[in-house]
């Protein structure tokens, strides 16, 4: 089993900064892949950035060059930059071990203007 924390939401006005972390507890050593997702009010949750520890780390187009993933093995935090209103969601943290999936509770990032 693997346990996911995440902190570091918040309300931020345009244009500014937050700083997502997430830390994975547990049976960890079986975990690839960590990435970030969001997820507003009725919609389904939307990839936003993801490292499957090969190659470099992918992000979701409109968080490109304002949203960096950095991992320490099994730890990941999202530095978000020049916030807009449309990045307001609930961002989760996701883990991969195996066949299995597991996700954080979430944290509320609301950017207002």
């Amino acid at each position: 089993q693997v346990h996911l924390e995440e902190s570091g939401g918040g309300l931020v006005q345009t244009g500014g900064s937050l700083r997502l972390s997430c830390a994975a507890f547990g049976d960890t050593s079986c975990i690839t892949t960590m990435a970030w997702y969001r997820r507003t009010p009725g919609e389904a949750p939307v990839f936003v950035a993801l490292d499957h520890g090969l190659g470099p780390t992918r992000y979701l187009t409109s968080v490109k060059g304002r949203f960096t993933l950095f991992r320490d093995k099994n730890t990941i935090e999202l530095q978000m930059n020049n916030l807009k209103e449309e990045d307001t969601a609930l961002y989760y943290c996701k883990a991969e071990c195996e066949e299995n999936i597991y996700w954080g509770q979430g944290t509320q990032v609301t950017v207002s203007s």
